[in-house]
């Protein structure tokens, strides 16, 4: 069975940091990138970054870039997504995705974590 399991959502005042988690098992981690993605209420999904299988990032969104870093660990098939210096525009629901390359189309998805952030 193909899972995506994200983790570390929480709650967390702003400033603050958290590192999410990506778990994956059932296929080839190896064989695909991983994209980190969130949406906020009232608002569409957004790509936020993506690590391609040679470990090179691509931002999506500007507003996180030198904030948030994204790295991944083949040998536990997890990615992570640390974030720093997090806003209160930064609360959305976070999914990871896999594909095989980082602009999609997406094969798997994460059943998503929150992240809430106070002012």
């Amino acid at each position: 069975e193909v899972q995506l399991v994200e983790s570390g959502g929480g709650l967390v005042q702003a400033g603050g940091s958290l590192r999410l988690s990506c778990a994956a098992s059932g296929f080839t981690f190896d064989d695909y990138v991983i994209g980190w993605f969130r949406q906020a209420p009232g608002k569409e999904r957004e790509g936020i970054l993506c690590i391609s299988r040679s470990d090179g990032s691509i931002y999506y969104v500007d507003s996180v870039k030198g904030r948030f870093t994204i790295s991944r660990d083949n040998t536990k098939n997890t990615v992570y997504l640390q974030m720093n210096s997090l806003k209160p525009e930064d609360t959305a629901v976070y999914y990871c995705g896999a594909a095989f390359v980082c602009g999609g189309p997406y094969d798997y998805w994460g059943q998503g974590t929150q992240v809430t952030v106070s002012s």
